[in-house]
């Protein structure tokens, strides 16, 4: 057995998420001078030559990365059920994605026509990261009801999933036009978080009852 102490550590990992990345990123972008939440990655935080590029992966991507591989930990153990404890797995996932966009800086502007080894790494880490928390939010669209017993959480799922699957043409589309690419990848990841926040306020009553 876990200590129910070590599980609800976990969970407050997750819980607060949503809220260390909104002010992690807010705090890199005003000694950015001239950035734009709307229109830019949060990448580019952490680009080379960037003002915030050795601040904003200690404050954001390394951080984060320890609340998710905790979180993710914490699923794991919650369960037996195999598909659940994908879910785990996906989220400890996502946290080492963390770790490797954080790791590995994207070229000045992050999108250059010869792509650097670190510009391929960040990359590959930000799609393990994106697809990650789709997959386990995914799962709970059909898990929530047969382990939480709650219809509730099962359309937050899928609500928060058709949210941030949504939002991706709407990234590629803002790619192309050179506007609003920052704000729809605030939503893409922000519904995720929230989704992370969510499962972990249901694992925490379901902890206490």
């Amino acid at each position: 057995m876990h200590s129910n102490r070590m599980l609800k550590l976990g969970y407050l990992a997750g819980l607060i998420t949503p809220l260390w990345l909104a002010l992690g990123v807010t705090l890199a972008g005003a000694f950015y001078p001239g950035y734009s939440h709307v229109d830019q990655a949060m990448s580019l935080l952490g680009a080379e030559g960037a003002p915030t590029q050795a601040f904003s992966p200690l404050i954001n991507n390394f951080p984060l990365g320890v609340l998710f591989l905790l979180f993710g930990t914490a699923v794991l153990l919650s369960f037996r059920d195999p598909w659940a404890r994908l879910s785990g797995l996906l989220i400890i996932l996502h946290g080492l994605g963390s770790f490797g966009t954080g790791s590995f800086a994207c070229d000045a502007g992050c999108a250059p026509e010869q792509p650097s080894n670190s510009q391929n790494l960040h990359n590959l880490s930000g799609l393990v990261m994106a697809f990650s928390l789709l997959l386990a939010s995914g799962l709970w669209v059909w898990l929530a009801r047969r382990l939480l017993a709650s219809s509730g959480f099962a359309a937050f799922s899928l609500l928060c999933t058709l949210a941030a699957l949504g939002a991706l043409p709407l990234m590629a589309a803002a790619l192309e036009s050179g506007h609003g690419f920052g704000l729809y990848q605030r939503i893409n990841y922000g519904v995720s978080l929230l989704w992370v926040a969510g499962l972990a306020l249901m694992l925490l009553r379901r902890c206490k009852s």
